[in-house]
């Protein structure tokens, strides 16, 4: 790397400006006293491969991809992590020495670390997980929950045909159910994961029945605006643990952090603070 340089790194999609990953980025070059930056960039996906080929030669060490570009950003990579090749998409990339990028999906280790910091003692392989959605983010945590061990995966999405082709792809126990039957499915489930958009601000409520779910179950939202979705305050209201998606978002920032400027970040209450822009 150039020593006249500082070390610069960024996020890629189009829209961009709602991205909240230069406020997580910037907190922790702040914490660290690390002098790079972290900045948004927004390109229309005709744009992208033009755009990406030029990063290296401003002094980027690597990005973050958000919606339109991440699998896009998994074509363009001439190395590609297990994980990344696994989901068929990328949100980290790291531009080699040898003028290579390297591709990976963080999604699937921000889902479960934010699961394990949030709900101490909790672990996959405890029981079923029903999935709502199946989307690319479900295809993260779905690979991610397998991975981990997980005995039985319900996976629901309000057009069947997509979820099939997620659970064709991923292979392993991920059983495809209705739609009309999430309710049904979340008996018994030690794990309920909302990845759809339902309960996100200016979507409809995610209508669906907590009755069956045991009481030890765990639920969680993907969604982090609003940070309490209908999922979990009915989740809370029965006792149920519950996990906001914000970790999420901030955990799957630490492996490219950790590449980019050469320090592994942490995730604790003051980095949630800055990224909610409460201080």
């Amino acid at each position: 790397m150039n020593a006249h340089r500082p070390p610069l790194a960024g996020v890629i999609g189009w829209p961009i400006g709602h991205s909240r990953s230069p406020r997580l980025h910037g907190h922790w070059l702040r914490r660290y006293g690390i002098d790079g930056y972290y900045v948004p960039i927004g390109l229309a996906p005709e744009d992208f491969a033009r755009g990406l080929a030029g990063l290296p030669l401003l002094g980027f060490r690597g990005v973050n991809v958000t919606i339109p570009h991440k699998e896009a950003a998994l074509a363009a990579a001439s190395e590609v992590t297990e994980r990344a090749a696994r989901v068929g998409a990328a949100n980290t990339l790291t531009f080699l020495p040898d003028g290579g990028i390297e591709a990976d999906n963080t999604d699937g280790y921000g889902f479960l670390e934010n699961l394990r910091q949030g709900a101490p003692g909790w672990a996959a392989d405890r029981g079923p997980a029903l999935v709502l959605g199946a989307g690319g983010a479900s295809r993260a945590v779905v690979a991610a929950l397998l991975e981990a061990g997980a005995p039985e995966i319900r996976l629901a999405n309000r057009t069947r045909a997509r979820a099939e082709r997620l659970a064709g792809d991923l292979g392993g126990p991920v059983r495809v159910i209705d739609w009309a039957d999430i309710s049904e499915a979340a008996d018994g489930a030690a794990l309920i994961v909302n990845t759809s958009a339902l309960g996100m601000v200016g979507q409809p409520p995610l209508d669906i029945r907590l009755d069956g779910a045991p009481g030890h179950a765990l639920v969680t939202d993907i969604v982090y605006e609003p940070l309490v979705t209908p999922i979990l305050a009915a989740a809370a209201a029965r006792g149920l643990r519950v996990v906001d998606g914000l970790g999420m978002l901030l955990h799957q920032g630490v492996p490219g952090f950790a590449r980019w400027f050469g320090k592994t970040p942490l995730v604790d209450a003051d980095l949630r603070e800055a990224v909610l822009g409460r201080r």
